[in-house]
């Protein structure tokens, strides 16, 4: 392997302030714990405080946006961590559509290694136009599967929160949308999307056929159920189990042993079931109703996405993909959005709270990640707005400027 194209280090002085509190009485601090190749490939830089911890940070611009966003959010970590006496050491390299211009890969081998060895990973944005002609094997898409593979971050966290300066952005009626916190909790490296065998085919009368398998284990069901009842146990209290189970084999299994494990471990957890059809039109319908929601890969694709739209604009949203142990991997819900990339129009605030879900879950810096989020809020009580966000009258500014409103409130 080639050697590590560039390192610079830079002295950051640390300072005390008294940090502002942007977390609810119910949220928690932690859930799990936790060489680069190519020349141009991986780029590191060391971040250094006199005192505290420095945390292995992989970056993965990406795509699209991701470069823009990820940008932002370094400049806040930075800032953060001056003032909470923590120290980065921030590792970037190359994933999908730019890992394949670079390296022919979407997941380079160094990438993956690189981040494997990280304490977390923070992820921008995947795929474009560009490279949707190529065959479904190769494309950018594939490079997330396998960091989600490679690193087994089999729990996916996804918060659809409404907040009070953004409930009027919702589609929604105020009175639908106003107080809705929920969290969907996705199992990520199982069920149809890789489930074997599948491929395409052809039937007995020649007719060309496509398919996939819908598999999960009961250990595999176990895992993920265990992260819905205690984040359900941190949050509300409340769980509710979404699956197929009138129709599906495998949702049957889910439902037998989700059901099993609430009564045997979690008695202090209300555990209810709803068909996945049901929960897409009651998410819509009444979505205060919903605190946890614990589902499969792909019915969590689907709903949690669903939920996002609740808060008014995919832009606000962080999530987590989390491994029983080792480096989680942080990143928004929203795409690359090919169509404004470099133009400074991109909402950066879902790439900074997905830093802030970073310190929370990942490294355990809970008064870092309450720092920023409490600028979030402040930003948005100062009406800074992105496009996404803006309503009539409303002042609209670039990702850039956005970036800098939550440094100055930090």
């Amino acid at each position: 392997m080639a050697t590590l194209s560039s390192m610079h280090s830079t002295q950051v002085t640390s300072k005390q302030a008294p940090y502002l509190s942007a977390s609810r009485g119910r949220s928690s601090t932690a859930v799990f714990r936790p060489k680069q190749s190519h020349t141009k490939a991986v780029r590191s830089a060391a971040l250094s405080v006199v005192a505290g911890k420095t945390h292995k940070v992989v970056l993965l611009p990406g795509d699209g946006i991701g470069p823009e966003i990820i940008e932002t959010s370094v400049n806040v970590l930075k800032e953060v961590a001056k003032l909470e006496d923590i120290s980065f050491d921030f590792t970037e390299c190359p994933i999908g559509g730019a890992a394949i211009d670079l390296t022919g890969d979407a997941l380079p081998a160094s990438t993956l290694e690189a981040c494997q060895n990280s304490d977390a990973v923070l992820l921008a944005a995947i795929g474009g136009y560009k490279w949707d002609s190529l065959p479904a094997k190769e494309r950018p898409e594939q490079g997330l599967l396998g960091l989600r593979g490679g690193l087994n971050a089999f729990a996916n966290l996804r918060p659809a929160t409404v907040l009070p300066q953004l409930v009027d952005a919702s589609t929604l009626k105020r009175e639908v949308v106003e107080g809705v916190d929920i969290m969907v909790v996705r199992e990520l490296t199982g069920g149809i999307y890789f489930g074997e065998p599948k491929g395409f085919g052809v039937d007995k009368d020649g007719n060309r056929t496509g398919f996939n398998t819908d598999i999960y284990s009961e250990p595999e069901i176990l895992r993920i159920a265990r992260v819905g009842f205690e984040t359900a146990r941190k949050r509300g209290g409340r769980l509710c189990s979404v699956d197929k189970a009138n129709v599906l084999q495998v949702s049957q299994l889910w439902r037998e042993v989700v059901t099993k494990l609430g009564e045997e471990e979690y008695p202090d957890v209300e555990l209810t079931h709803m068909y996945v059809d049901n929960a897409a039109m009651q998410l819509i319908r009444a979505p205060k109703q919903f605190d946890t929601i614990l589902t499969g890969n792909i019915f969590g694709d689907i709903l949690s996405d669903a939920a996002s739209m609740l808060t008014g604009s995919i832009g606000m949203l962080p999530s987590a993909s989390m491994p029983g142990e080792g480096p989680g991997v942080f990143e928004p819900i929203h795409g690359s959005a090919p169509d404004i990339a470099g133009e400074d129009k991109a909402n950066p605030l879902a790439q900074i709270l997905s830093a802030a879900m970073m310190l929370r879950y990942g490294l355990n810096e809970p008064k870092a990640a309450d720092r920023i989020e409490a600028a979030v809020l402040k930003t948005l009580d100062s009406g800074a707005r992105t496009g996404d966000l803006a309503g009539p009258g409303d002042k609209i500014i670039g990702c850039k400027e956005m970036g800098d409103v939550v440094l100055q409130h930090l």
